[in-house]
């Protein structure tokens, strides 16, 4: 059976859903994202109707969390893009944040096929073997299916946003460019350059004239992964496109500053930044 499956992959067929590595998210905390803070946020679910969800793909389920008000249809959709730590307790408390709002948010697994990395202590064992092998197409994919599921719970299509963080707020800045039924989306210190490959073969600043939906970017000034002048460059790119886009850059900040389990978290520039996340998606029709 393993034989016969990997003949498939290597033929180019369709992963079966055996082919998926991830079938059911883990709870808690990822390992790799190290001792979780005394200040990290919980929010509950009451009101609220939260869990695990399974969202059909082209080629089996992609495993996700979903969290909406308990009463209401016709939600505005928000689909919520994992950190390089996967769809763990964080991101599951950002949906409920949404949820309270009066959204319907959804975040899908989007390394379901390529690994588990809940268990993994390393963050660079994460990024060499398992989020270096997701395909952008493949990530693009699941969010269309994963928009096409939330409509069928009670979302409206019509109001359809994104909002992701480190690896997903790069992400987000390529679902923009892809999906022309989105709304707004909301960037949180996503990768903006980097190497082209089969993979990855575009980044956000080669595809700032593609835009189909206004995109606010929220970054740190102190990134050292995400250095200023590549923000600039983002800021340009998007001011030559003619681009409805917006860039704010918080001094003095480090990466993964709303991350509240995690040391880099500030509070004052997180919270301003959930704020400007809800501003803009009200000024583009998505509340």
């Amino acid at each position: 059976m393993l034989d016969d499956l990997l003949s498939l992959t290597k033929a180019g067929a369709p992963l079966s859903r055996r082919g998926f590595v991830v079938t059911s998210l883990a709870s808690g905390f990822a390992l790799a994202a190290g001792p979780v803070s005394a200040q990290a946020i919980t929010t509950d679910t009451g009101g609220l109707v939260a869990g695990e969800v399974k969202i059909p793909a082209a080629d089996g389920d992609v495993p996700g969390y979903r969290a909406k008000p308990a009463s209401g249809s016709n939600f505005p959709i928000v689909l919520v893009v994992q950190e390089i730590f996967g769809v763990h307790e964080h991101i599951k408390d950002v949906c409920r944040r949404f949820a309270k709002q009066g959204y319907l948010a959804v975040a899908p697994e989007l390394y379901a096929r390529q690994g588990n990395v809940a268990s993994m202590t390393d963050v660079q064992q994460i990024i060499q073997t398992v989020m270096a092998r997701v395909p952008d197409k493949q990530v693009m994919g699941d969010l269309d299916a994963t928009a096409k599921w939330a409509a069928g719970d009670g979302g409206n299509a019509a109001k359809l946003a994104i909002t992701g963080f480190c690896w997903g707020g790069r992400i987000v800045w390529l679902y923009a460019a892809h999906n022309p039924s989105l709304k707004a989306g909301v960037a949180w210190y996503g990768r903006l350059v980097g190497q082209q490959n089969d993979n990855t073969p575009k980044h956000p600043v080669d595809i700032a004239t593609d835009l189909k939906a206004p995109v606010l970017g929220l970054y740190g000034g102190a990134d050292s992964g995400i250095p200023v002048d590549t923000v600039e460059r983002m800021r340009e790119a998007l001011k030559a496109a003619g681009k409805t886009a917006e860039i704010v850059v918080y001094p003095d900040t480090p990466h993964a500053f709303n991350a509240d389990y995690r040391p880099s978290y500030r509070p004052q520039q997180a919270a301003d930044g959930w704020q400007r996340l809800l501003d803009w998606f009200k000024k583009y029709g998505v509340a």
